[in-house]
């Protein structure tokens, strides 16, 4: 057997050198490990941001940015999105295989008989104000739905665990789509049996009870694929904030509940939003070219939205898939002389022509193509991380199932380079100046 590789860590103070171990994954880089650190040294290490940690193993998405890539238990995003339902994709990342046609079936089902909610729990949506923000009532609602169905909350329990996880990837687009309704004053629309996940959420969105909602089946499906595109990513924000709340043993419902409060910020889960509020902005075609002079500009503070990623150093690959659903929603629905869709095209060809968008690999990223493809779908922008929380909940539940199951997992406890005052002199209030 080889030799496990190490790392030699010397000091310029009196502290002994340290050899630490490195750890060798699947596919990606090797890993320092760090755990002997501190009770050899006595020292940490500072990473804000946990930019250059694992915190974790995980064996359910990868991501090379460099290359522009995105596997979901070893899969390419663009077999899985053109080939697969999001039903299919969820089973994936939870079981770690595809579902073979019975438990494909068996799976669907079991999905399709827990899409409705309490009863009690639609009279939560009285107590929001009408113009809360969707997000604000998910928070509170998700989180709520351990007080309903306390059945099953006992995480070292794998059936409990799996119960809990068909709930919520069965609840939450009800939930959202109950978001909505309530916001618009609409009544709440219930789930249908004989619709698909995606269908049946447009059909509780956009249904009304004066007449039948038939989904375009084009539409559904380019709302599954955005489902599919944004189901996990990885070690991202949100996906590190269900793990650390889980860390503590805290149950499923509340853990979604954080992830979907980490979500909501805007340097998360509002990118899609914030490209249509800057297309807005522009307002015209004939525009293009001063903003994209203002982008040039590193004294201008103007960006261009929707632009480049921060994982994905030449192209997020998830963005090829949706620009090929943005175009044939927008053909089905005949969008493509609507000034906004027309703005958005033209500066979509603008960028991945100019050199300087080029040659910083500024490409469009997933988020430019699904706000636009949301809008077109008739879903207003306050909607948009709601349906980006509906995705990524199987992302999360997976990855909340994964940390309970590993051995190495500890509750989540950062350290910190402390840089307040050092222990002082407490002075009785007449001594103070």
């Amino acid at each position: 057997m080889d030799q496990q590789q190490k790392v030699t860590l010397t000091f310029s103070d009196a502290t002994p050198a340290l050899d630490l171990p490195i750890l060798t994954g699947s596919v990606g880089p090797d890993v320092i490990d760090i755990r002997p650190l501190y009770g050899k040294t006595g020292k940490f290490t500072y990473d804000p941001g946990f930019m250059s940690t694992a915190a974790c193993r995980s064996g359910i998405t990868y991501i090379d940015g460099d290359a522009g890539i995105l596997l979901y238990r070893g899969y390419p995003i663009e077999q899985l999105a053109r080939s697969c339902s999001f039903l299919e994709v969820a089973y994936l990342l939870l079981k770690g295989e595809l579902p073979n046609a019975a438990a494909k079936d068996d799976w669907v089902g079991r999905i399709t008989q827990h899409t409705m909610v309490h009863e009690q729990l639609a009279r939560f949506y009285s107590g929001f104000r009408r113009d809360a923000h969707p997000m604000a009532v998910m928070v509170g609602v998700v989180g709520a739905l351990s007080a309903f169905y306390h059945d099953s909350l006992d995480i070292n329990n794998a059936e409990h665990r799996e119960i809990s996880a068909i709930r919520l990837i069965a609840k939450v687009p009800t939930i959202a789509a109950m978001c909505y309704k309530y916001t618009v004053g609409q009544p709440f629309m219930y789930p249908r049996n004989s619709l698909g996940y995606a269908e049946n959420f447009l059909h509780m969105m956009f249904g009304t009870p004066a007449e039948a909602y038939v989904p375009n089946p084009i539409l559904a499906r380019a709302l599954d694929r955005i489902l599919i595109l944004h189901a996990d990513h990885e070690q991202n924000a949100s996906t590190s904030t269900v793990r650390l709340a889980g860390s503590s043993g805290a149950n499923p419902f509340a853990c979604i509940a954080a992830g979907i409060a980490c979500l909501w910020g805007p340097a998360h889960g509002g990118a899609n939003e914030a490209c249509l509020n800057m297309l807005e902005e522009i307002g015209d075609v004939s525009r293009i070219g001063h903003y994209i002079e203002r982008a040039k500009d590193k004294n201008d503070e103007f960006r261009l939205m929707g632009f480049g990623h921060r994982v994905y150093k030449s192209f997020d690959p998830r963005a090829t898939l949706m620009r090929e659903t943005c175009h044939e929603v927008l053909g089905e629905l005949g969008l493509h002389n609507d000034p906004l869709f027309k703005l958005a095209l033209a500066l979509e060809k603008i960028a991945l022509e100019d050199e300087y968008f080029v040659d910083k690999k500024l490409y469009p990223n997933v988020d430019f193509y699904s706000g636009i493809v949301q809008r077109a779908l008739g879903i207003p922008t306050s909607m948009f991380t709601a349906i980006f929380a509906v995705a990524r909940t199987v992302g999360w539940i997976a990855q909340w199932n994964e940390m309970i199951g590993d051995p190495e997992q500890k509750i989540g406890r950062p350290r910190q380079l402390f840089t307040g005052a050092p222990a002082r002199e407490f002075l009785p209030l007449p001594r103070r100046g």
